[in-house]
């Protein structure tokens, strides 16, 4: 039996997560944000994972203290330069834990741990060993990957299309705000857009398979000017995500016909969203606490990486 610890400290949430016997056992903890604010300084989040990190890996601990291989999130993305303060906390526990424990350490992006715990979700692991499209849309990130196993066991994800400005998490947290809601706002949103009856529309600003987002908050806060009904509002701004994620993956299936679709990151856990794209392109989606950040992805990706999976 081999045990994988995950650790991933992202700019919203301190994780770890142990993969033993093919099940996760999961352990967070979100990162506080005053309210009315929409986001953290990376001085603040690493400060708050400093203080919490211990207490997130305790119960994994008391669960099963032998452990075999560390993976870990170390940066945003897998290119180059791609960096984030918040990554260090992880980063450097696990190093220390590798040093104590005497077990290997391997690092991927939080990008990478995001489609991992996707597909693990999803029940669809076996699209690691294969080509394939995935989304991971987020507060950070808005990017349609082409995915692909290496030579060496590791997930190659390309970017192949992204949004040119504003990502749709922030398009998400920054409208909900607005409306009086609470950082991270996704889940009270989509409550919120769920109590609309009524019907609305979007035309997506693309420029090939990317996309612009800034005008979805632009025109939510001339609704709010306005006066226009929250609940309407909400919907707008849903249906707006939801029919660019759809008009890229047109274009994209146009390059890519007939790949496999995966969608990953926190925004794809809305329902509405959800629905709207599996009915459209079969896509695949992850259960709420496999879309949001989590360490699992880290856990699976080392167990792979070393035959284990």
């Amino acid at each position: 039996m081999s045990t994988a610890l995950g650790i991933d400290t992202s700019n919203y949430t301190t994780s770890a997560a142990l993969v033993t016997e093919g099940t996760v056992y999961h352990s967070k903890r979100p990162l506080a944000v005053r309210q009315g604010e929409k986001g953290l300084r990376q001085s603040d989040a690493v400060f708050q994972h400093v203080r919490q990190i211990a207490e997130v890996l305790k119960p994994l601990f008391d669960r099963e203290p032998q452990v075999n291989v560390i993976g870990v999130s170390d940066r945003p993305r897998m290119e180059a330069g791609s960096y984030m303060p918040c990554f260090l906390v992880g980063e450097h526990t696990a190093k220390v834990l590798s040093q104590a424990l005497h077990v290997p350490v391997e690092t991927f992006s939080h990008q990478q741990g995001h489609i991992a715990a996707a597909l693990y979700s999803a029940g669809r692991l076996e699209l690691l060993q294969k080509k394939f499209l995935a989304f991971h849309v987020s507060g950070g990130t808005t990017e349609a990957l082409l995915c692909e196993p290496s030579d060496h066991g590791e997930l190659n994800c390309a970017c192949v299309a992204q949004s040119l400005d504003l990502k749709a998490g922030q398009a998400v947290d920054r409208v909900g705000v607005m409306l009086g809601l609470s950082f991270p706002a996704g889940p009270a949103l989509e409550r919120l857009a769920l109590s609309c009856a009524e019907s609305t529309a979007y035309r997506p600003a693309m420029k090939g398979a990317d996309c612009s987002l800034s005008g979805i908050e632009n025109q939510c806060r001339a609704m709010h000017r306005k006066k226009t009904d929250a609940a309407m509002i909400a919907k707008y701004c849903i249906t707006a995500i939801c029919k660019t994620l759809e008009r890229m993956t047109e274009v994209l299936l146009e390059d890519f016909p007939g790949l496999p679709l995966l969608f990953s990151g926190g925004v794809c856990s809305n329902a509405m969203l959800q629905t709207q794209l599996y009915e459209r392109f079969g896509a695949y989606f992850a259960a709420p606490e496999y879309s949001a950040d989590n360490a699992a992805g880290p856990a699976l990706l080392c167990l792979r990486k070393r035959g284990l999976l």
